[in-house]
């Protein structure tokens, strides 16, 4: 049987769909015809199989603009279920369901109009919980390197982040972005790591590379430029915000999640970084967390 892998952050999608053909131009750069030992998430064309109602646990519930739809996550006896319900009368309702024993994940969105928005989050959330146990978590960022290594500017929507990495790719020689929306960090081997993803919000920026992590930086705007460090406790209260908040009422998910944050944080350093959208915030921010760290 024909397949397309996709090597995302050192673990291996598998699809029996050309996801580039189909649309998502974003996995392009993770295509892989090399077999290996990477861990496999199936993600195939069959139906997603019917649970009972009650076997179902809803843990969160979420509205998905980019395609007008309700997403629900529940917890099912074999793993996860994601469903997304149009809003209106139009539409079908989209199901993608993972067993977390086999990693094998299926869905019913390839038996008629393929809508790439709900393919796209889809995947993003599954993926997600393949993530979730193998010490990595997609992070609500605008990651930028610099001198071969990564910061991560956190924050909520209109916040700043993606003008600030403009800033630094404008001011700061040998800047680049590496993702602007969801890029992936992973602990292995004692060393925190940062890769690109296809998920990368409404700027197309999908980098099959990766980078050691160099700092994580909370924004937030104020009339002045001013960064501190953050204390570990403080630290975890930045950075946590920004992971998946649909995983935020399962106990397993959130363990894993809050044991990865540990790890990195206790080798990668957090900041507060309030500024104004200006130079002087991009070179302030450089300064620290790069050319003085």
């Amino acid at each position: 049987m024909t397949h397309y892998d996709y090597i995302i952050a050192d673990v291996r999608l598998r699809s029996e769909c050309d996801l580039v053909a189909l649309g998502l131009r974003g996995f392009a750069p993770f295509a892989s015809e090399v077999e290996g030992d990477a861990d496999t998430l199936f993600a195939v064309e069959d139906k997603v199989k019917s649970y009972d109602a009650l076997s179902l646990k809803k843990l969160s519930e979420s509205y998905l603009a980019e395609a007008d739809a309700e997403g629900v996550l529940y917890k099912t006896v074999d793993g996860y279920l994601y469903r997304i319900t149009p809003c209106g009368d139009s539409g079908r309702v989209i199901e993608f369901a993972i067993d977390t024993t086999t990693k094998r994940m299926t869905t019913n969105i390839f038996d008629g109009d393929v809508d790439l928005a709900i393919l796209r989050f889809g995947l993003w959330i599954l993926f997600g919980v393949v993530l979730a146990s193998h010490n990595a978590i997609a992070i609500h960022s605008s990651a930028i390197e610099c001198e071969g290594r990564v910061v991560l500017f956190l924050g909520e929507s209109g916040t700043g982040k993606s003008t600030h990495t403009r800033l630094w790719r404008e001011h700061i020689a040998g800047a680049r972005l590496l993702n602007d929306d969801s890029p992936i960090v992973r602990f292995i081997d004692g060393k925190a790591i940062i890769y690109g993803s296809p998920w990368s919000g409404k700027t197309p920026c999908y980098k099959n590379l990766n980078y050691p992590i160099a700092a994580f930086c909370r924004l937030s705007q104020a009339p002045e430029n001013i960064i501190k460090r953050l204390s570990t406790i403080a630290a975890i209260g930045a950075v946590l915000p920004s992971t998946p908040p649909q995983f935020a009422h399962d106990g397993m998910l959130q363990d894993s999640i809050c044991s990865t944050l540990g790890e990195l944080l206790r080798h990668v350093p957090a900041y507060h970084l309030a500024c104004l959208p200006d130079a002087e915030a991009a070179q302030l921010s450089y300064k620290t967390m790069i050319n003085n760290a």
